[in-house]
């Protein structure tokens, strides 16, 4: 009965007429952000944090981060279906959990049933969601609850499998991923030491003092590299747009669908939980499952609706699966996820066990917006398909420099000062020189967000057991989180020196 109670305060939250249009705003933005193709749920999301900020900026502290994160989770999962809709009009995924969409929503367009894999795809991103939220409202108290159980070691060797997870299934090779987890790392270390009080990597800059700000370094990466992608490479825009006659799908599409959407929406959340695997691998799993089921598997590719409705509903799904590991455990279990943390870190609230003690304003009023966030998804985006259509028209010459002030705009407004805005130039270059070198960039943000807790927790662990090492692996969960780390690093390489091509996250 508690949770029924907590998740009713939480509706007061988010019926509070300015969440709503938080929420309204968010899942706009994010629905356009997904139809944009290149700029995906992780830039969407970091280029909004300043903006939230400055939003919000009259309000309690409670207040304003209740409301920020109610519309960055809106961005969030807003763009994870605004991605079907490039997918299936243009054959060019929004982002990177779209790209099975692409294989059969394509041929569906170029069949003229464009409408209705849209359709469902909208019907199927309402579902997850509805069935992922169920999940979340079940297992975040009981899961918060063990959490408190944990002590410095527990959490260390668990915050450690979060970083494992995502390196081990992030970019096209495990080297460069780690490479990017340990510079991650690296930059984590700059500022004033909390234990000892000692500056380092600082050269006596006192800007440096205070370590880099992760939202500059989140919003150049990712925001800023996408533009300097496009600049550079001079990306056009050359690709037929599949007209939609018919929006809503038959009677036959609704049956076909229906099994697809429901085995996708349940895989979607288990994936989406585990940290690291994320909306990209759920919408793999999901495709390859809708084909083993299947009485004719040769369809696929083809233009079989079961290929829209299932990954769809499971690339949905995992994103509010992996909402779970991050406010009951505060484990980011995706980029997107680390992002949304480091926002709430911003606000002085700390996602983990605590969160729906502490602050339960903020877990079960974002809870509660996202019920609200997905019946407004469903709502707009039925008759918004043609509209929504038109926005993958916008030529780059007006969307780049929209995207270049919210960028500079918003960093300065949190940071008031110069050195991030040159600091923000350089990351854009840089975002644009590892992704052109297949360098995954999501590790680098999640030890960068992850690193100081690491580091904290090791050393209150250390001063616990006298400097003996030994207590990582003494304590038994401790252990298990440690061994589980190590298998998801060593799983790929194992599977590569097989000759085993290993399914990648890129995104989310």
């Amino acid at each position: 009965m508690d949770t029924i109670q907590f998740l009713l305060d939480g509706f007061t939250v988010a019926l509070q007429w300015h969440n709503v249009l938080f929420a309204l705003v968010g899942v706009i933005i994010g629905t356009a952000v997904g139809v944009l193709p290149g700029i995906g749920p992780m830039s969407g999301v970091a280029l909004l944090i300043p903006v939230t900020a400055t939003l919000t900026s009259g309000m309690p502290t409670e207040a304003a981060a209740a409301s920020s994160i109610i519309l960055l989770a809106g961005v969030y999962y807003g763009a994870m279906y605004g991605g079907s809709t490039t997918s299936i009009l243009l054959n060019t995924p929004g982002e990177s959990s779209s790209v099975v969409t692409a294989l059969d929503g394509y041929q569906m367009a170029q069949q003229g049933r464009a409408g209705a894999a849209l359709s469902i795809a909208a019907i199927g991103s309402f579902v997850a969601g509805i069935i992922s939220l169920i999940g979340l409202v079940l297992l975040a108290e009981p899961l918060s609850n063990i959490a408190l159980e944990f002590g410095p070691a527990e959490y260390f060797s668990l915050m450690l499998l979060g970083l494992a997870a995502v390196s081990g299934l992030a970019g096209k090779s495990v080297t460069k991923a780690l490479i990017m987890t340990v510079f991650g790392l690296m930059l984590g270390t700059i500022g004033i030491d909390a234990v000892s009080g000692i500056a380092r990597f600082t050269y006596d800059l006192p800007v440096l003092y205070g370590g880099l700000e992760f939202l500059t370094i989140a919003v150049g990466l990712f925001a800023l590299g996408e533009v300097f992608k496009t600049i550079l490479e001079k990306e056009t825009d050359a690709e037929p747009i599949a007209k939609i006659k018919r929006i809503l799908p038959t009677k036959q599409d609704l049956k076909d669908s229906t099994k697809p959407i429901t085995r996708g929406s349940l895989l979607g959340f288990f994936i989406g939980v585990l940290p690291g695997a994320g909306a990209t691998l759920a919408s793999f799993f999901s495709y390859i499952t809708e084909k083993k089921f299947s009485k004719n598997p040769d369809s696929f590719g083809k233009g079989n609706i079961a290929g829209v409705a299932g990954p769809e509903s499971a690339n949905n799904a995992a994103s509010g699966g992996a909402m779970i590991p991050l406010l009951t455990l505060g484990i980011p279990g995706s980029g997107t996820t680390a992002i949304l943390m480091g926002a709430l870190i911003m606000y002085n609230v700390q996602p983990g066990p605590l969160l729906f003690d502490d602050h339960p304003e903020i877990a079960w009023g974002l809870i509660a917006s996202m019920f609200i966030g997905n019946l407004v998804l469903l709502i707009l985006n039925m008759p918004l398909v043609k509209v929504f259509a038109k926005i993958i028209q916008t030529p780059k010459k007006y969307l780049l420099p929209i995207i270049i002030a919210i960028s500079f705009f918003g960093v300065y407004a949190v940071q008031y000062n110069t050195f991030d805005l040159y600091l923000l130039l350089a990351c854009g270059l840089f975002g644009y020189l590892l992704t052109k070198n297949d360098y995954p960039v999501a590790p680098l943000v999640l030890a960068l967000v992850l690193g100081p807790m690491i580091e904290n927790n090791m050393r209150r662990a250390l001063t616990i057991s006298n400097g003996d090492w030994s207590i990582f692996v003494t304590k038994p969960l401790s252990l298990v989180f440690l061994i589980i780390a190590v298998v998801w690093i060593v799983t790929p390489i194992i599977l590569k020196f097989k000759g085993k091509k290993v399914i990648v996250n890129e995104e989310e």
